[in-house]
């Protein structure tokens, strides 16, 4: 299974209440915050979600 390493690199403060629960969901608390996850379908379509404010590497 692939892993990502995601970091939040944009703050939350002007986003929509959508994209705050999709970053809550994936675990994030706070900006600047590294998470490793396991990529499948549902994972990878909450990143599409709010890529514009993650950075994302594969692993």
């Amino acid at each position: 299974m692939t892993k990502v390493k995601l970091t939040l690199v944009k703050g939350t403060s002007k986003r929509s209440p959508a994209q705050r629960a999709t970053l809550v969901a994936l675990g994030f608390k706070r900006t600047y915050q590294m998470i490793e996850k396991d990529v499948n379908p549902a994972i990878a379509g909450m990143i599409n979600k709010v890529k514009h404010l993650l950075k994302v590497e594969n692993i």
